[in-house]
C-alpha cells in the first residue's frame, strides 16, 4: 500500500521509517511546519512535574533545560519515547489523549507538591491547564514552539493524488485533517478512492466534508492502534 504522511517533517520521517518495516511505500507531505522559540533556560523551582502533550513539547522542554530529573508526564506512548530519547529519567505515558493525561495526573501528582508546567505550542488550547486547575493543581503553560500550517499540497503530493497513485492518509490530529481537506478543496482533487486512517473520532470529524472511499478511526488515541487500523 501506499501512504501519504501528512505530519511534521521529523515525526513523518519516524513514521515513514515504521511503515517501511511494515511493507509499505510512503510519501511525506509535511503539512504542518515546527517553529521552537528561542530563550532563556526555565525556571523550574518550584515545579513537581512536567506535562507533554506531543513529542514536540519534549523537543522543545530538552531546548531550554538541561535538567532531566524532572518526572514528566507524557501524553502516549510517542511522546513518552521521545521524553526518554531526550535523556529525561523519569518518564510516564498516559497513553491516550489529553483527557487521559488529565485523568492521570491527578493520581500520579499531589495538588500540594508544586506546580505542574506544561510544554505548549502557541496554537493549542487551554483545556488541559482549565482540567488540573480544576482539580486543584497550579499549572504552568510555557508556550515554547509554534505550529504553521501549509495552504497548498507538496506538487508531488498533488501529483501523485491526481494520478490515484495514493492508497491511504494517515491522520494524526484534528487539526492536520483539516489542514489537508482544505489544501485538497484548494487544489480542486478528489479523495474518492483513497482511505482515510485517523487516530480519533474529532480527528475523523474534520474530514466529513470529503468523499473517502472509507475512513477508520483508532480504537485508541496512539500511533500503535491507528498504525493497527492498516
Amino acid at each position: 500500500m501506499r501512504i501519504l504522511v501528512t505530519r511534521p517533517a521529523e515525526d513523518g520521517a519516524q513514521i515513514a521509517r515504521r511503515l517501511g518495516e511494515l511493507g509499505h511505500e510512503t510519501l511525506l507531505a509535511p503539512l504542518l511546519d515546527v517553529s521552537f522559540f528561542e530563550g532563556a533556560a526555565l525556571d523550574l523551582d518550584g515545579v513537581q512535574a512536567l506535562l507533554a502533550t506531543s513529542a514536540n513539547g519534549v523537543r522543545a522542554l530538552a531546548g531550554r533545560t538541561a535538567r532531566r530529573d524532572i518526572p514528566l508526564f507524557a501524553v502516549g506512548p510517542q511522546t513518552a519515547q521521545a521524553a526518554r530519547s531526550a535523556g529525561f529519567l523519569r518518564v510516564r505515558s498516559a497513553e491516550g489523549d489529553a483527557i487521559a493525561l488529565a485523568a492521570a495526573v491527578s493520581h500520579w501528582a499531589d495538588p500540594d507538591a508544586g506546580a505542574l508546567l506544561h510544554a505548549a505550542g502557541a496554537e493549542s488550547g487551554g483545556w488541559l491547564a482549565g482540567a488540573l486547575t480544576e482539580k486543584g493543581f497550579t499549572v504552568r503553560r510555557e508556550n515554547l514552539y509554534r505550529v504553521d500550517a501549509a495552504d497548498a499540497l507538496p506538487e508531488d503530493t498533488a501529483r501523485a493524488l491526481r494520478d490515484k497513485h495514493i492508497q491511504a492518509v494517515l491522520f494524526f490530529s484534528p487539526r492536520s485533517a483539516r489542514v489537508f481537506a482544505a489544501c485538497l478543496e484548494k487544489a480542486g482533487l478528489d479523495p474518492a478512492g483513497m482511505i482515510a486512517v485517523c487516530i480519533s473520532a474529532n480527528t475523523a470529524a474534520a474530514l466529513e466534508r470529503l468523499s473517502f472511499a472509507e475512513v477508520r478511526i483508532a480504537a485508541a488515541p496512539n500511533q500503535t492502534a491507528l498504525l493497527a487500523c492498516l
